[in-house]
């Protein structure tokens, strides 16, 4: 139990703030020291021998110690909620939930570490050297576009998984959310028009994860409009995807000028679009405004012109939540052992949980609640399974 006294601290009285007081996780132990014998085993002499033994066989590790199912949730502050770059001191509190959501969604055991540097080779170089102690790097609230290079350069050094999840776990259950939304709509992904706004992290990675699943007319957008080869200010992550999306398409302009006839927004950037805009879409549009706290087209003003609507937000229906997949996720993965996370591994994930919902299926319900018992077990099994068709399960 927390020690520190909860009418004392300078908030007392604020709920949330005394949820806080003394952190929201601790260490307890899995075995008990009743007395000599049990501390003989537990720590010297007889912890020496297990020492030796995986000294002589570094697998042994996976048996006898907790790092198989335990996760490092790293951070260096700089991209926190809808916060910002409030360094790591602050970013503190977000990384303990992040902790306890992986041990309760998932049964993963978590670590937030809080990294007092935002140099791209010294998060890289801490991280490697962390490693032996995890199973698992959980990467949490690294600013764009340095935290590509992270995520891709630790998949490289690293034979554990590596899991951005601002990128991953939101595009695996927006896409989740969207499958059922094209379902309820009746629309196709190949013939589907989808208009992304925001290209940092999460906007990137769920436009990937939509052309993987199908989605073939796709327009990325920024503060300065489509993304496209044309320009001359994209940065080469932005390059990259123009040339995935828009060169495939010739769409260029402004937001409102994709938006124009679109069937589905799916909003990732903050900021906020003119109803004008949102008018002119398709008929029976979807609209996924998911910046938090404040979404970009406000469900009131969207449910005059979409049929389907989503936030980031708990107090709206359907709420696109990345608990709903990074427990999961990680809990399939260590249950195959597996040495990455693929895409395969992310699709199975959304899979998952889009059939979750099936013949409930509805405007206000097109993605489970992350409180469905099902969910962390669901995806778990789809992603071990799909970790061993993509041949990177070591059991």
């Amino acid at each position: 139990m927390a020690s520190a006294d909860p009418n004392t601290h300078p908030h007392a009285g604020d709920p949330v703030f005394d949820l806080h007081v003394g952190g929201k996780m601790q260490i307890v132990s899995t075995v008990s020291l009743n007395g000599p014998d049990d501390l003989s085993m537990a720590y010297t002499p007889g912890v020496a021998r297990v020492c030796e033994a995986i000294a002589a066989d570094p697998s042994l590790t996976q048996h006898y110690t907790w790092v198989p199912n335990t996760v490092a949730v790293v951070t260096d502050g700089t991209a926190v909620l809808g916060l910002g770059d409030i360094g790591p001191a602050a970013a503190m509190p977000v990384m303990e939930g992040k902790a306890v959501l992986f041990k309760q969604f998932g049964g993963v055991d978590a670590v937030p570490i809080c990294l007092a540097t935002t140099d791209t080779e010294e998060i890289i170089e801490t991280v490697v050297r962390l490693a032996p102690s995890f199973g698992g790097i959980n990467l949490e609230d690294i600013s764009a576009p340095r935290c590509f290079e992270i995520e891709d350069r630790l998949k490289l050094l690293l034979d554990i998984p590596v899991f951005h999840d601002d990128q991953h776990g939101t595009a695996v259950v927006a896409l989740a959310a969207l499958k059922n939304a094209l379902k309820l709509t009746g629309r196709l992904a190949e013939t589907t028009r989808v208009v992304i706004s925001g290209a940092g992290a999460a906007g990137v990675a769920v436009a990937k994860i939509l052309l993987e699943a199908g989605i073939k007319d796709l327009a990325v957008t920024d503060r300065q409009g489509v993304i496209h080869s044309g320009r001359t200010d994209l940065t080469p992550v932005k390059r990259a995807l123009a040339e995935i999306t828009a060169d495939l398409t010739g769409r260029k302009g402004t937001l409102a000028d994709v938006l124009d006839g679109a069937d589905a927004y799916l909003g990732v950037s903050g900021g906020s679009i003119p109803e004008e805009d949102i008018a002119r879409m398709a008929p029976d549009a979807i609209i996924f405004a998911m910046a938090n706290p404040t979404p970009e087209v406000h469900p009131g003003i969207a449910r005059k012109y979409a049929r389907v609507v989503a936030t980031g937000r708990s107090d709206f229906p359907n709420q696109i939540n990345n608990v709903l997949a990074f427990p999961g996720i990680f809990r399939g993965a260590f249950d195959a052992h597996a040495s990455a996370i693929t895409e395969g591994m992310k699709l199975a994930a959304a899979n998952a949980l889009a059939e979750l919902v099936g013949d409930d299926l509805h405007e206000d319900l097109i993605i489970p609640s992350p409180f469905d018992p099902r969910v962390g077990p669901a995806v778990a099994a789809a992603v071990a399974a799909a970790a061993r068709a993509d041949g990177v399960a070591r059991r």
